[in-house]
C-alpha cells in the first residue's frame, strides 16, 4: 500500500511537471512571442527642423545653420567600458579642440542609466564646415553617433531683437508645458518665437526600427518624415526697419510704424541686443551686465513698457468730453493756475493760454482744458469711455505677456490701497498722470481709432504658411463720436499744421500729418516750486518721457507713426525728427501713395 501511494506521489509531481513544461512551451509561446516582438521594435522620434520667419520681401529674419551633434553609446561609464568612454572622449576633443572635455562628460552622466539604451547626446552642435573634413573618421567609430542638428541663427543679429525674439535651450518647466520639447532640445522664448512656437516647431516624424539584444539596428521596418516645412512670413520691412534703427542710435525708447489696418511694417525697442547671442550662451558676466542696465534692455518697451501717456491721452479725452456732458463750443479761460483743494494745479504754459475750446486745447496741449473738463465728467464716466477705447486692456498683438497698463478709477484704487479717491487725481488722469500707464502700442491703437473710427487688433504675422492674416477691428465708438470726430482729427492736424501746434515746429514731413505730443513727467513737482527747471536743466533719470503719436496722410489715413524716448524731455523736439525721417521713408519706399 506504502509502495503504490508513493508512486501515485511521483507520478502526480510529473504529471504536474509535464503541464507546467506544455504551458510554458506551447500554450504561453503567442504571449512570450509577442512579448519578445516589442522587445525588438524600436520606435525612434523624428525632431522636425524650426520653421522660418520671413520679412514682407521674403528676406530671411530667423532661419536654421547646418550642422550636427555628436552622439555616445549608453553604459560606458562601468569598469569594463571605462576606457572607452575615455578613448571616444579624447577622439572628439582631439577633432574640435574648441570644446571642454569636462562638459562633454557631464552631458553625458546627466542622461546615462541602466535603464537607458538610448545614444547621448553630448556636443549639441558642429557647423557644418568643421564636421565634414572629420566625419568618417567618427562615423566609423561603434560608439559615436552623427546626426543632423540644425541651429537657430538671427541674420540680422540685433535688429528688431525684442519682436523677433529668441530660440533657446528649453529647461523644465518648458518641458512640462510642451513635452515635445524634451524631443527638440529648444524652444522659442520670447517675442515672436514664443508667441508661435507651436506652429513654427512643426511635429516630429516616426522611424521604427528592429534592433537585437545589443540594441544595435538590424533593419528599417517604416519611416514617417517629421512636418517641419512651416514658414512664417511677416509684415515687418527689414530694410526699413535697419533704416529706423539708426535713427534711434544712443536714444532709449521704442516705436512703432503701423497700417491703420493693424498690420505692424517696423517696430523697435533700445536698447536691444543681439539675438544669437542667447543660441550660442552668454557669459555670466555679460548678462549681469545686461540685466542690470537702468535703461533696461531685456524689456521690449513696446508691449511690457509702462508709461504715463502724457498728453497724448487728450485726443481720447477730448472725444469724450464733446460727446458725453460737454460739447465741442465749451471753453475755458486759461490763467495757467487752478486752485483745488489747497493744491495748485499748473498748466504747463506759464502766462496761460486764454480762451480755449476743444481744438485749441488738443493744438496747443492745454492742461486747464482738461482739468475743468474732469471735473464735469469726473472720474467714473472717463474711465469707462477710456476702458471702451481699450486703454487697461490688451490690443491683441501676436507677443507674449503683453501688459494692460492701468486706467485709474475709485474702484481700482480703493481695491489696490484701501483708500478712497480725491478729485486732485481726477486732473491728474485728465492729463495722463499720476496712476495712469500705458503700454505704447496702446497709444498707437489709440491713434489708429482717431484715424479711422475702427480698432485695429495690432499684429506681425502676414501669412502662417498658406494662411493670410486678415485684419481686426472693433467698433467701439457710438454713433455720436463717430460723428464728433472729426473735430478731433482737426485737432490734431492742428498739432502739427498750425503755427501754434505744439509739434510743427520740429516736423519737416513731406506728409501731411495729424498727431498729439506728450510730455510725461516721471516726477513730482513740489507745490512750492514757483518756477519749473526746463527738461534740459533735469538730471537725465528725471526727466520727462517724450511722446509723439500721429498718422498720415491727413486726409487719407495708411500709417500710424508712435515713437516715445525714454527722458526725452518735449514729445516734438525729442521726437518730431524721428517721425518726420520716418514718413519721409516711407513715401521714398512707396508704402505712402500721394492721392
Amino acid at each position: 500500500m506504502k509502495v503504490k501511494f508513493i508512486i501515485f506521489v511521483f507520478a502526480s509531481i510529473w504529471l504536474m511537471l509535464l503541464t507546467r513544461v506544455f504551458f510554458l512551451a506551447i500554450q504561453s509561446n503567442n504571449y512570450y512571442s509577442e512579448l519578445s516582438q516589442n522587445n525588438t521594435i524600436k520606435i525612434e522620434q523624428i525632431p522636425p527642423v524650426r520653421g522660418e520667419i520671413l520679412d514682407l520681401h521674403n528676406n530671411p529674419i530667423a532661419i536654421n545653420k547646418l550642422g550636427f551633434k555628436i552622439a555616445l553609446a549608453p553604459h560606458l561609464l562601468s569598469k569594463k567600458k571605462q576606457h572607452l568612454f575615455e578613448e571616444e572622449m579624447n577622439i572628439i576633443v582631439k577633432l574640435f579642440p574648441s570644446l571642454d572635455k569636462e562638459t562633454i562628460e557631464k552631458n553625458y552622466r546627466k542622461k546615462d542609466s541602466f535603464y537607458n539604451h538610448n545614444f547621448i547626446d553630448v556636443v549639441p552642435f558642429i557647423p557644418y564646415e568643421d564636421m565634414m573634413p572629420v566625419y568618417s573618421i567618427l562615423n566609423l567609430r561603434e560608439n559615436i553617433k552623427i546626426t543632423a542638428a540644425p541651429k537657430r541663427f538671427y541674420p540680422y543679429n540685433n535688429i528688431a531683437a525684442h519682436m523677433i525674439g529668441y530660440v533657446a535651450r528649453a529647461n523644465k518647466k518648458d518641458v512640462e508645458d510642451n513635452p515635445l520639447v524634451d524631443l527638440i532640445g529648444y524652444t522659442g522664448k520670447t517675442g515672436l518665437e514664443k508667441f508661435y512656437n507651436e506652429y513654427l516647431q512643426g511635429t516630429p516624424g516616426e522611424r521604427k526600427i528592429k534592433v537585437n539584444a545589443n540594441n544595435q539596428e538590424i533593419e528599417q521596418l517604416s519611416y514617417t518624415p517629421a512636418d517641419e516645412s512651416r514658414k512664417l512670413t511677416l509684415n515687418l520691412d527689414m530694410d526699413l526697419q535697419q533704416y529706423i534703427s539708426k535713427l534711434f542710435i544712443g536714444k532709449v525708447g521704442t516705436y512703432v510704424v503701423m497700417g491703420v489696418d493693424g498690420a505692424v511694417l517696423s517696430a523697435g525697442s533700445f536698447p536691444n541686443y543681439d539675438l544669437n547671442i542667447f543660441v550660442n550662451g552668454m557669459s555670466y558676466d555679460m548678462y549681469n551686465e545686461l540685466s542690470s542696465s537702468l535703461d533696461h534692455p531685456f524689456t521690449n518697451k513696446l508691449v511690457h513698457g509702462l508709461y504715463p501717456p502724457g498728453s497724448t491721452i487728450k485726443t481720447a479725452l477730448g472725444l469724450l468730453y464733446v460727446t458725453t456732458d460737454l460739447n465741442e463750443r465749451w471753453s475755458v479761460d486759461c490763467k495757467s493756475k487752478l486752485p483745488l483743494g489747497g493744491r495748485i494745479f499748473r498748466c504747463w504754459k506759464h502766462q496761460g493760454h486764454g480762451r480755449t475750446d476743444i481744438v485749441k486745447a488738443i493744438r496747443e496741449s492745454c492742461d486747464d482744458f482738461f482739468y475743468k473738463g474732469s471735473l464735469v465728467l469726473g472720474n467714473q464716466k472717463m474711465q469707462e469711455g477710456l476702458k471702451r477705447y481699450n486703454l487697461g486692456e490688451k490690443t491683441g498683438i501676436d507677443l507674449p505677456n503683453e501688459f494692460i497698463g492701468i486706467v485709474p478709477s475709485r474702484q481700482w484704487k480703493y481695491n489696490k490701497y484701501k483708500r478712497i479717491w480725491n478729485v486732485g487725481e481726477t486732473l491728474n488722469m485728465s492729463i495722463g498722470q499720476g496712476d495712469f500707464l500705458t503700454t505704447p502700442i496702446q497709444i498707437a491703437q489709440m491713434t489708429a481709432l482717431m484715424a479711422t473710427g475702427k480698432l485695429p487688433t495690432p499684429h506681425f504675422a502676414k501669412t502662417i504658411g498658406d494662411q493670410e492674416v486678415e485684419p481686426e477691428y472693433k467698433e467701439v465708438l457710438t454713433p455720436k463720436e463717430l460723428e464728433k470726430l472729426p473735430i478731433i482729427r482737426r485737432a490734431m492736424y492742428q498739432v502739427c499744421n498750425n503755427p501754434h501746434g505744439t509739434a510743427m515746429q520740429y516736423l519737416h514731413s513731406k506728409v501731411r500729418l495729424a498727431g498729439k505730443t506728450g510730455t510725461a513727467q516721471v516726477i513730482g513737482i513740489k507745490q512750492d516750486i514757483k518756477k519749473r527747471k526746463l527738461e534740459h536743466e533735469l538730471s537725465y533719470y528725471n526727466r520727462s518721457h517724450a511722446w509723439f503719436t500721429t498718422y498720415g496722410p491727413y486726409k487719407d489715413p495708411q500709417y500710424v507713426v508712435m515713437v516715445m524716448i525714454e527722458h526725452g524731455g518735449h514729445g516734438g523736439l525729442a521726437a518730431g525728427s524721428i517721425v518726420s525721417d520716418i514718413y519721409n521713408k516711407l513715401l521714398e519706399l512707396g508704402y505712402i501713395k500721394k492721392r
